[in-house]
């Protein structure tokens, strides 16, 4: 059995050719605090309507929906954050600034109508944007839950015309929280286990794919209480280390500081100034996508990238495993992170589409399901197309699926938005 779901996932959401005759244009934006980021701006003709793509870390600038979006008449708008690639310092607060420069840069260029398309991560990071952006200050966030001061009262935030979610989810932290594994011991020493919380323990209902698993009900209920718990004190770990050094930035500016011993001084600078990186072991052992009775669906055996989650589960690469107290908090907690429909769906008061895929093995049934019922928009429909996460037939990599789900988002688009 091949270990990865996909030959390489990198190019998953990325389209394979575009009409040489679309014009690509090139775009360098620098949000208000000078962060910066970049996009490019696809047409064909003039348009008064404008489809945006967007997530936090990853690529959308070559979005596999872009070129069916450019034929239907509309622009697109691939646009990459200032973390794109880069889990280490995502800071979700932050990255609402790039939205707002994306915006402006759009408004500025005469389009009348602006859509959001998130994308997976991208589906909350647009929600946390449109709901901020519905609110009048003073009423918006004024810091980010590292407790950074971020006040986007005294930011331009343009709000966009419609929103859709594309195999989205209710936010990173919340996916997260669904996926870490909480059978580790210790944090260090990324092969301790607590084999009654093992979800890869044939003794716990652990089946390899392509078998299902078969866990009962009472060790999912233990296990989500374990993933919680050990969310927690990553939380604890990470407000700690920022709690030292804003003790120690204090102790900088006391009088008599100065004085102290150099190599004092020196130890104190240091820990002021230190950001450490967190490492965040196994991150790949959702319940879900090994047991397909929970939240069934037309979904295979195995996660979102794997086969054998078995051993990816205790791989370099997997979410939140470099990541920062700030980024942690901001975009992988989910308990601190603000990036979560739960906190920002009912602001969401635009024209909506909840997109999903009926193959998921990252976004379920009850997940879009959720998110359709957190919206606030009046107007709002949802719709369900065959497919996996990134619209290939399920166990393949034929991209069927998404023609589907980018024709229902252009008709729907039609309706709202006709060009």
């Amino acid at each position: 059995m091949r270990l990865g779901r996909y030959d390489n996932p990198r190019k998953c959401v990325s389209f394979a050719a575009i009409d040489s005759a679309i014009h690509a244009e090139p775009i360098e934006l620098e949000a208000e605090d000078g962060g910066i980021g970049n996009a490019i701006l696809y047409r064909r003709a003039p348009a008064r309507t404008v489809v945006c793509f967007m997530h936090p870390q990853a690529d959308m600038s070559r979005h596999y929906a872009i070129p069916a979006i450019v034929e239907a008449g509309y622009a697109a708008f691939g646009q990459n954050s200032r973390c794109v690639n880069n889990d280490t310092h995502c800071v979700h607060e932050s990255l609402l600034l790039d939205v707002a420069a994306g915006q402006r840069f759009l408004r500025d260029r005469g389009f009348e109508n602006i859509v959001l398309i998130g994308n997976s991560g991208g589906g909350s990071l647009f929600a946390f944007y449109q709901a901020q952006a519905s609110i009048a200050p003073p009423g918006r966030l004024v810091e980010t839950p590292a407790g950074d001061k971020l006040d986007l009262n005294h930011q331009e935030l343009p709000p966009a015309d419609a929103y859709v979610m594309l195999a989205a989810h209710l936010g990173e932290g919340q996916i997260l929280m669904h996926m870490i594994d909480p059978s580790i011991t210790d944090e260090d020493e990324p092969l301790s286990c607590d084999p009654e919380l093992d979800p890869y323990n044939p003794d716990n209902g652990y089946r390899q794919p392509p078998a299902s698993s078969e866990y009962s009900q009472a060790f999912v209920d233990r296990y989500r209480a374990a993933q919680r718990a050990r969310v927690e004190r990553i939380d604890n770990v990470a407000r700690e280390l920022l709690r030292d050094r804003r003790r120690a930035r204090s102790e900088i500016v006391t009088d008599g500081f100065a004085a102290r011993p150099a190599r004092e001084q020196a130890e104190t600078l240091r820990r002021a100034t230190l950001h450490p990186p967190m490492i965040v072991h196994r991150t790949e052992a959702d319940l879900r996508s090994l047991d397909l009775s929970l939240d069934p669906s037309k979904r295979d055996a195995g996660t979102l990238f794997s086969y054998r989650p078995d051993l990816t589960n205790y791989m370099e690469l997997g979410f939140a495993r470099v990541t920062t107290p700030r980024a942690w908090l901001s975009t992988w907690s989910g308990l601190s992170s603000n990036a979560a429909l739960e906190k920002t769906g009912p602001a969401i008061d635009v024209p909506a589409l909840v997109v999903s895929y009926d193959g998921d093995n990252a976004i379920f049934p009850g997940d879009a399901e959720r998110a359709f019922e957190l919206l606030g928009s009046t107007d709002k429909q949802r719709i369900s197309v065959a497919g996996d996460h990134y619209g290939f037939a399920v166990g393949t990599q034929v991209r069927s699926g998404a023609p589907k789900a980018t024709g229902a988002i252009v008709d729907w688009l039609r309706e709202r938005f006709p060009e």
